[in-house]
């Protein structure tokens, strides 16, 4: 069964937007946030990181992440908490990199291959929202 956690309103907000602040912890809990560009599929979050990247080391210890889509005025918002698959290589991959791919003429001016660049997949587990 397919758990519904974000709202249509929450899920129609995201897909208008195109950057989120990304927060992971180690395993020691030390916290740890960046801005990440990021496209919808359905509730969930897709992301593509680069090796060697701290949110990555963090990924690898700690599923659990937490992101943010707000703007100051008007003051609205989504947060999302979820856990994050790690994809490298195979189908699944190259399915989640055409939708990065379609939404961004920047990936596709400057393609990579499987196992150059992880693709993070977010599922929501919570979320809040305000102003939308």
């Amino acid at each position: 069964m397919l758990l519904t956690v974000l709202k249509e309103n929450e899920i129609r907000y995201l897909k208008g937007r195109t950057l989120c602040r990304l927060a992971t912890a180690s395993k020691d809990a030390e916290p740890h946030v960046t801005p990440v560009i990021y496209a919808m599929e359905g509730e969930d979050v897709i992301v593509a990181v680069d090796y060697g990247e701290k949110k990555l080391k963090n990924l690898r210890e700690n599923p659990k992440v937490s992101l943010v889509v707000d703007e100051y005025r008007p003051n609205r918002a989504v947060m999302i908490q979820g856990e994050c698959e790690i994809l490298e290589r195979g189908k699944e991959y190259l399915r989640l990199q055409k939708i990065l791919f379609d939404k961004f003429e920047y990936y596709r001016k400057n393609p990579w291959k499987e196992g150059e660049s992880p693709i993070l997949r977010i599922r929501p587990t919570k979320s809040a929202s305000w102003g939308i």
